[in-house]
């Protein structure tokens, strides 16, 4: 069977040797650009209350959230050894290296910080903001698949596909197909959770039965359950962690989280009810 080899640049233009604009940085642009287009848009639909000068602080925030939380969970969660020895590491972006639920715990900083900086509501605040995060995971995770990295696990699937830099950091030296694991992410983590929190979203501002803080927590179990199921695809990118690959270890507090949250915000709405 004949699979389809990788042989994607992970440059849009390379402007000299291994520097230019790079999908990865584009993805991360679009996906900026495209959370501040609907953050703007709920205005509009008066569902978001924040002037322009807060949305556009807010956007700043989780800018520094995402890429500040990102970079340092890669450097705690995957690269601890090194980092302890280099902390300059952390500033080495262009070398690659980051993690979503680093990400998320930025975010998570920076919302509680300008929640209460601006005496609003973290719960509310919380449920707009996480409805902002899916088209950013979409496209990084296709800018993955465009680098060729994180790729998945050995397998003879018709869609498989083969990675030639994958046999570098394997013990087997062969060239072999593998699960296209980045695309199952980007479609689960990214376009079905995309559609969901809208969904969700929607209902939540037309409805208002939906307490504050219900649509975060669904988020973070979707998020958890999604990434747990694609990390059995995916080769594991460091050591271990009681068996199970440390995307799918951190992703059960994700998933505690996102229980707890909701118990929270049903405890909290029939509190503010009675």
């Amino acid at each position: 069977m004949a699979y389809y080899v990788h042989n994607l640049s992970p440059f849009l233009f390379e402007i000299t040797d291994n520097w230019g604009i790079r999908w990865y940085g584009l993805a991360y642009f679009l996906g900026f650009l495209i959370a501040t287009y609907y953050l703007r848009s709920y205005q509009k639909r008066g569902v978001c209350h924040l002037t322009y000068e807060l949305q556009s602080t807010l956007m700043l925030l989780i800018i520094f959230g995402v890429v500040g939380g990102g970079r340092l969970g890669y450097c705690f969660f995957y690269d601890w050894d090194y980092f302890k020895n280099n902390p300059l590491i952390f500033f080495n972006f262009f070398n690659g290296g980051m993690s979503s639920h680093g990400g998320f715990l930025g975010v998570t900083f920076v919302l509680y910080y300008f929640a209460k900086s601006k005496k609003t509501s973290l719960l509310s605040l919380s449920d707009i903001t996480i409805t902002l995060v899916p088209p950013g995971l979409f496209l990084g995770r296709v800018a993955n698949f465009i680098n060729g990295e994180l790729w998945g696990k050995p397998s003879n699937i018709p869609w498989a596909v083969i990675f030639p830099n994958s046999h570098k950091t394997s013990a087997i030296a062969e060239i072999i197909p593998r699960h296209p694991s980045q695309l199952y992410q980007a479609f689960t983590e990214g376009l079905l959770l995309w559609l969901f929190t809208q969904w969700r979203f929607k209902k939540f501002t037309v409805l208002k039965k939906i307490p504050s803080g219900h649509i975060s927590g669904e988020f973070l179990i979707l998020y958890a359950l999604f990434r747990i199921f694609c990390e059995q695809f995916r080769e594991p990118d460091a050591a271990l962690i009681i068996g199970l690959s440390r995307g799918s270890f951190f992703s059960f507090f994700l998933l505690f989280f996102g229980f707890l949250l909701i118990l929270v915000s049903n405890y909290l709405h029939k509190k503010k009810r009675v």
